[in-house]
Formats: C-alpha cells, sequence, structure tokens
C-alpha cells in the first residue's frame, strides 16, 4: 500500500524567471586606441573623452530599457566612471566587486601585444597555450582570474536572485562570464570581439542553466 507523501510549504524554484547580468565593458581610456595591455596592475587610467561620450550614450539606452535594478562595478577606475554615468541617468547607488576586475598583466602592462611577444616570446606563447600559465613578472593566469570572476559571480547571483543587474567590468571577466555561460573552453576567450562600452548580456535561471542573450552589442554608440 502507498503512504501518502509528507505535506510541504516549500514551492519549486520558479524556473521562469531568471537573474539577468548585464555585462558592460568600460568605455574607451587613453590606451584602448593602442590595444595596450590594460589590467590591475598598471596605472588605472581613466576615461578619455571619447570614453565619457561613450558612457553617456549607453547610459542613456539602458535608461530607455528601465530594466536594470542595481549597478555593480570593478573597483578600476575606468569601470567605476562608465558606472557613475548610468548610475546618474538611472538614479541607482553604485556598488564595487573586487573579483570583476582586471586580469594583472604583471611586466606586460602598458605594452602592446607586438611588444610582448618581442620582449617575451616564450611567456606569450605559454599563455597563449594554456589557461594555467602566467604572464611574466608575477601576472594572473586566465584560471585564476576564472576562479575569482566565479566567485563574484555566484555572490551576485545569491545577493539578486530574479533581478537585472548591470555589471560594467573588463574584457576577461565579461569573456569568462560568457565562456562559463555557453560552456566554451579556456581558448574562447580569444575568439570573442569585445568593443569598448558594449553590452553582453547573460541570463542565470534557477536550475543551473544559462542563456548568452547578446554578446558585444555596440548599438547604443551608433
Amino acid at each position: 500500500m502507498n503512504q501518502p507523501r509528507p505535506e510541504t510549504n516549500q514551492s519549486p524554484p520558479d524556473l521562469s524567471i531568471p537573474t539577468t547580468l548585464v555585462l558592460l565593458r568600460h568605455g574607451e581610456t587613453p590606451l584602448t586606441p593602442q590595444k595596450r595591455f590594460s589590467g590591475s596592475g598598471g596605472s588605472d587610467p581613466g576615461l578619455s573623452e571619447t570614453g565619457r561620450h561613450q558612457a553617456e550614450r549607453v547610459a542613456a539606452a539602458l535608461a530607455a530599457q528601465g530594466t536594470v535594478q542595481a549597478i555593480v562595478s570593478s573597483p578600476l577606475a575606468r569601470c567605476r566612471e562608465t558606472a557613475h554615468h548610468v548610475a546618474a541617468r538611472l538614479g541607482l547607488d553604485v556598488q564595487t566587486e573586487n573579483g570583476l576586475r582586471e586580469t594583472h598583466f604583471g611586466s606586460w602592462e602598458g605594452l602592446t601585444f607586438a611588444e610582448v611577444r618581442e620582449r617575451h616570446a616564450d611567456d606569450m606563447n605559454a599563455w597563449l597555450a594554456s589557461p594555467d600559465a602566467e604572464p611574466t613578472g608575477g601576472g594572473e593566469s586566465f584560471g585564476t582570474v576564472t576562479r575569482r570572476v566565479t566567485g563574484a559571480r555566484d555572490t551576485l547571483l545569491a545577493a539578486h536572485a530574479g533581478h537585472t543587474v548591470l555589471l560594467v567590468s573588463h574584457v576577461t571577466p565579461i569573456k569568462t562570464l560568457v565562456r562559463l555561460a555557453l560552456g566554451a573552453p579556456p581558448e574562447s576567450l580569444f575568439r570573442m570581439e569585445l568593443s569598448a562600452a558594449s553590452l553582453s548580456e547573460v541570463a542565470y535561471y534557477a536550475d543551473g542553466n544559462a542563456s548568452v542573450r547578446r554578446l558585444n552589442d555596440t548599438s547604443a554608440l551608433r
């Protein structure tokens, strides 16, 4: 004889309402057009005039959409400045999350890819081939960045369940979040384009699934 199930007051999770992370790369800095390594171990540049204009355009677009409910930024100056342009439009405060900072590029900070290739060819080749290789001079490997970005993601998803949160961050953390959502291998980081002030978006569901909704959207800047 079947026994009746005990009653429970717990409801199953609502899988239809995701937590959405809107991922905004900071606006252009003086180093951006020169394509120099600019991580968390360098000079911490602010936005250029072009970058401030980009931040204003994206802020206006996000305000028109009206979906963002919280703003979290990398602690680096270029992200905080971009985030505050958006926050002023949306009437929101800006929180900072250290896990969203850019990679520490060690001795490569401020150099172009070609300059690093010329001066540190072996280290560069190893870095391109393995997520565990570190930039010359004590920089962070992609594996290290992935672990801290994953920790930041999980903390934010728990704190903002069912809401839409704008994360203002950098190339590597944003690409990492997209890569993880897709279940793609580490080398996919080199196969994504991520422009200054571009928007990407990932929705996370209560059953553990994630869906990438957009990548490198620069329509607000046109």
